[in-house]
């Protein structure tokens, strides 16, 4: 009996561990970069981590954007995949509250990720720990006429105060100042974003994003009183809620606006339309506030270890796999976009140059932009709001109270 109850163990113990080992080099990973950049970069991705682990074997279920946006939690929750890509800051923090990702520290300290991504650090933090690992962002800032600019003899604007010297010089000359289409509002949410990184600072604006800071607080206020100087100054283009972000190119080709706040992916469109990189420079979203650190905007893919994930031990592999600064660089040329790696190489077109040289020496945080940073409702009532202040300034009191009412609605 005896002898039958310890072979009775020991098949138990045999079925166990083949249980484990039945997971053990079978990798699940979902994402949903269907484009054909994104597609490319994460099959090079998956068949070099296969080439260096021949010991794991990659299923990788592709979705497209709208699917996986619907389906990320329902799969999460009941037959979680070993990785999945998703966004950064807040836009992980439903996942991180629900209980769906796994903490990941134990990566980032036993590969010095601290260090070598740690301009996105803070965006990859809730509650004092890493949810994921990120790999790939790109910059915003501010686009210019470099030829505009030697014509006026403007120097790149550092500070506020430079900033509104070069806005009064350019309309004196009959240029405006920036372009800017808000027809589909998300533009003005950009220079929303910037204007209360530079008076608040990051913490601040990830608070208001998240609901814990109110509308009506001073801190806001201070931020659309810096707005409402740039508008008083007549800075932006006239009838900017007329025109989509692309035809709000034509003024900066042309030559009748000088500047755009707006992301990387703006080039190749200011290229295509005749400008060269002789005539088109970028700069650094220029200090407000010199005790408030300048933070950044740039909008960040992350890769996570759903909680649920069966394989969470060669899952792990291959996010130190991703964060590695020669992957990223690879990746990233794929993408046309900036890796996060400090020690990754980026392609030598001077925009890309710029931005990363940018974005891996901020040390005031990395925000994701307004409609990832906040809910959907929330990001959709602030950005009609945005756009109205920039039309009607002298209605600020009542946007505010409205979208303090939002506030109050969205984050019970």
């Amino acid at each position: 009996m005896l002898h039958n109850k310890k072979t009775l163990a020991a098949l138990f113990a045999a079925v166990s561990m083949m249980s484990v080992n039945a997971f053990s080099g079978e990798l699940v990973i979902n994402t949903d970069t269907s484009d054909p950049a994104p597609k490319a970069a994460f099959d090079n991705l998956i068949a070099g981590f296969e080439a260096e682990n021949p010991d794991v074997n990659v299923t990788w279920n592709l979705f497209d954007h709208e699917g996986y946006k619907t389906s990320i939690r329902n799969f999460l929750t009941a037959d979680a995949p070993d990785l999945a890509n998703w966004y950064a800051g807040n836009r992980m923090l439903p996942y991180v509250n629900a209980g769906l990702f796994e903490p990941v520290d134990d990566v980032w300290a036993a590969n010095g990720l601290n260090e070598s991504l740690s301009s996105a650090a803070a965006s990859m933090t809730i509650d004092g720990k890493k949810w994921g690992v990120p790999y790939t962002y790109y910059n915003w800032g501010v686009y210019y006429r470099t030829d505009i600019f030697e014509q006026n003899n403007i120097t790149v604007p550092t500070d506020w105060a430079s900033f509104m010297a070069a806005g009064e010089t350019l309309n004196a000359a009959g240029i405006t100042p920036i372009t800017i289409g808000t027809k589909y509002l998300w533009t003005a949410a950009g220079v929303f974003d910037y204007l209360n990184l530079r008076t608040n600072g990051y913490d601040f604006h990830m608070a208001l994003t998240k609901g814990e800071a109110s509308w009506t607080d001073d801190r806001v206020r201070a931020t659309m009183a810096n707005w409402k100087e740039l508008i008083d100054a007549d800075f932006f283009l006239e009838n900017h809620a007329a025109y989509s972000w692309q035809e709000a190119l034509a003024p900066m080709i042309q030559g009748k606006a000088a500047m755009y706040v707006m992301g990387n992916f703006a080039v190749a469109p200011l290229r295509d339309g005749g400008l060269t990189d002789d005539q088109l420079g970028f700069f650094q979203f220029p200090m407000i506030d010199s005790s408030v650190p300048m933070a950044e905007e740039a909008p960040t893919d992350t890769m996570h270890i759903p909680a649920n994930a069966k394989n969470k031990v060669d899952a792990k592999r291959f996010l130190a796999y991703l964060a590695r600064a020669d992957v990223q660089s690879e990746m990233n040329a794929t993408l046309g976009q900036l890796p996060i790696n400090s020690g990754s190489t980026v392609s030598d077109d001077k925009f890309l140059q710029s931005g990363y040289e940018m974005l891996s020496n901020t040390d005031g945080g990395i925000a994701q932009f307004f409609d990832r940073d906040a809910p959907a409702e929330m990001a959709s009532a602030g950005m009609e709001g945005f756009q109205e202040f920039m039309v009607k300034p002298e209605r600020l009191d009542t946007i505010l109270k409205r979208l303090e009412k939002v506030r109050t609605r969205v984050y019970k």
